[in-house]
């Protein structure tokens, strides 16, 4: 008797323990659902309209306007037409509700059952294979939330949700959610889609077209027919099982559809315009702080010089090799841009993001330190064989004219001059007024660096070449004007630079009577474009790199040609096919403008006990904080590259000394460069030159 009564005492204790917890647990259950209660109903009291819900924006749309206002491209969100729920066609309901909430009639905006299968899919797999999400809580979390997965966001959409459910009808939820879900390709609403896609409104789409649409919302960036045609079509034929799984199409119907066979819309042309748009557009995140309502984004981009620029460089950007050009205003506004040959074959930017040898390009810097440094473009000086620290640099064919001016040796690029200027004024110098006007790249301070051994970028060499066309006034490149919102309020201005004096004027007008006469007389005669025009050209070692800087009338335009592994391209130098594509952009690009004559210069005077204004060879003792020379020039002492020159004059006799019939006469100048320290040092002894060698050599 004392063990059953025993035994009935715990299974009594046991039963009410679970008594206890069985209310316990509907207390709780109570509790919560009242608190829950409070909060759908507050949530419901603060929804917005369902009219004032379809206003509501999807994301920031951007559009890029060219200078003269021309959308060249739309960025961010599409949209198409809003679609009443009755417009939309069955197929497309069926099929959104078939793959997404195939309870969406029945349930209040959470589906238990969709959650306990989740779960239960979850036990099965091992993992998450489905979501328990529902239509309304997907559009709960599209319009209110984000996508971050915390237990916190999820109770929330649950709430949002069955608030949304109190408040509006399963069509008005139906037809936000179909006007509102991101479909990819930029796509925002089923018009938006099916106009993105198939080119035609979503009033007109196909059971295939549908279960196409359908199936992009798990994974937009993935199933997108713009992203991965074939991912999108066998993603539709899911769809399609589905749909008749779920009893809303027939197995006959099912095998009628056929996704593989749509039609896809064409993809938009890309063109160069878009190496431009790519580079411009991530300024904005220091431009303005607006992300949500949509903006216009005025550029500086003219589409005829942009147009002249693409035809420029395809037109004579020699087989297999690659081109880049910038043209830029004297005010810094960037004109036209070409990152390469073919955008659509290749995106990368090459004119901002390439760095280059810019090879005898970058004697700019090395004459502007012998101006500087007192020189004059009448100063004679002699090319001949020299040697510095072991290195040998070489002029092209190993020819060398004797006694010539200094514009002369500019003029037909003499690789010795180059060294002696960067011997006898220091590379560190060179190196300091090239850093004053805007190249940011490593530059080395080696001998051979005046040959333009150090690379550089595009972009930032045409600024330097822009700021000689602006008097030596700063020129700060800029892609962007203004900013406005879609109702013209302005969010951006640009604002101009207060251009700060980069080089003396007389400097800048100096370097620049040394480079219309390159262009004139010299190596970069083929950029000739019937107009005063200032230029230089360049050529790396083995034609690896050719390239031709100028300006005029107020535009500095920049081309740059070459392969991107670098290899040798036979004939490539820079007075040939980037000097050519430089005349055929030129001639379009200041057709409008009227021709400028360059500055007379006016030399200050020389003191030659002023003293030496920049210190020894390799420091820059004697620049102000902004990288100019101080008052003086350098005195005319041991080591000058001036010492011991007797004038000459350019007679009769010098002509025929140069063009060689005189077999005891230094050689004619010619433009090469030759980057690279040579092994050996040349003879001293000098060929005689015909005059078809000379013309040869000027090409």
């Amino acid at each position: 008797m004392g063990k059953a009564k025993s035994k009935k005492s715990s299974s009594g204790f046991i039963g009410r323990w679970f008594k206890r917890l069985f209310i316990l647990g509907l207390l709780l259950a109570i509790i919560a659902a009242i608190v829950g209660g409070l909060f759908v109903s507050l949530a419901r009291s603060e929804l917005q309209s369902f009219e004032e819900l379809k206003q509501s924006p999807n994301g920031q749309m951007i559009r890029v306007r060219a200078a003269d206002g021309t959308i060249i491209q739309t960025l961010g969100p599409s949209f198409g037409r809003w679609l009443s729920i009755d417009d939309i066609p069955e197929n497309m309901k069926d099929a959104m509700v078939a793959v997404e909430d195939r309870r969406f009639a029945y349930h209040y905006g959470v589906d238990p059952i969709g959650i306990a299968r989740s779960f239960y899919e979850r036990f099965q797999a091992g993992r998450f294979t489905q979501g328990g999400s529902t239509i309304t809580q997907q559009l709960a979390r599209n319009l209110f939330l984000n996508n971050n997965r915390t237990f916190t966001r999820k109770i929330r959409e649950m709430i949002l949700a069955t608030a949304m459910e109190a408040k509006f009808s399963k069509e008005q939820i139906l037809e936000l959610y179909l006007n509102k879900v991101y479909f990819g390709g930029g796509a925002y609403g089923v018009d938006a889609a099916s106009r993105t896609f198939f080119d035609h409104s979503a009033t007109q789409l196909s059971l295939a077209e549908s279960a196409i649409i359908a199936g992009l919302v798990k994974a937009p960036s993935n199933y997108a027919p713009t992203a991965d045609a074939q991912a999108a079509i066998d993603r539709a034929s899911v769809v399609v099982e589905v749909m008749q799984d779920a009893g809303m199409i027939t197995a006959a119907q099912a095998n009628e559809v056929k996704p593989a066979e749509v039609k896809l819309a064409a993809d938009k042309p890309q063109n160069s315009v878009r190496y431009f748009t790519d580079y411009a557009l991530p300024l904005l995140d220091n431009l303005i702080d607006e992300t949500e309502k949509p903006i216009d984004v005025w550029t500086t981009i003219d589409l005829r010089m942009q147009r002249a620029a693409t035809n420029a460089i395809r037109s004579n950007v020699p087989r297999g090799v690659q081109g880049a050009l910038v043209s830029m205003d004297r005010d810094g506004a960037v004109l036209a841009m070409v990152g390469g040959a073919d955008y659509v074959a290749s995106n990368y930017n090459r004119a901002v993001t390439a760095v280059r040898q810019p090879g005898s390009s970058w004697k700019l810097f090395v004459y502007l330190t012998a101006l500087e440094a007192g020189l004059r473009p009448d100063d004679l000086v002699v090319d001949e064989p020299v040697e510095i620290n072991g290195w040998v640099p070489r002029n092209s064919g190993d020819r060398y004219a004797g006694t010539i001016t200094l514009k002369t040796a500019f003029t037909f690029s003499k690789n010795t001059i180059a060294a002696q200027i960067g011997n006898e004024f220091g590379t560190s110098t060179i190196a300091a007024i090239a850093r004053r006007m805007g190249i940011s790249t490593p530059i080395n301070t080696s001998p051979s660096m005046v040959l333009g051994t150090s690379e550089a970028r595009v972009v930032e060499m045409v600024r330097a070449y822009a700021i000689v066309g602006n008097d030596g006034r700063d020129v700060e490149p800029y892609f962007i004007t203004k900013v406005t919102t879609i109702d013209n309020d302005i969010l951006y201005q640009h604002r101009k630079s207060s251009s700060k004096q980069i080089l003396e004027d007389w400097v800048a007008a100096g370097i620049a009577e040394l480079m219309v006469n390159a262009v004139e007389v010299g190596t970069g005669r083929a950029a000739q474009i019937g107009r005063p025009t200032a230029g230089k050209t360049g050529t790396t070692s083995s034609n690896k790199d050719g390239w031709f800087l100028g300006f005029s009338s107020g535009i500095t335009t920049g081309v740059w040609m070459g392969r991107d592994d670098a290899k040798p391209v036979g004939g490539l130098e820079g007075g040939r096919s980037p000097a050519r594509a430089f005349s055929s952009y030129m001639r379009v690009a200041v057709s409008g403008r009227p021709a400028t004559q360059f500055t007379v210069v006016e030399y200050p005077e020389r003191e030659n006990d002023a003293g030496l204004a920049f210190g020894n060879k390799e420091d820059n003792l004697f620049m102000d904080e902004n990288g100019m020379p101080l008052e003086g020039i350098p005195e005319l002492g041991n080591g000058n590259i001036l010492e011991g020159i007797e004038p000459e004059l350019l007679d009769e006799g010098w002509i025929d000394r140069v063009l060689g019939k005189q077999n005891d006469v230094p050689d004619t100048p010619a433009e090469p460069d030759q980057p690279e320290p040579q092994a050996s040092k040349p003879e001293q002894s000098v060929r005689p030159q015909s005059i078809d060698d000379l013309l040869s050599d000027l090409q």
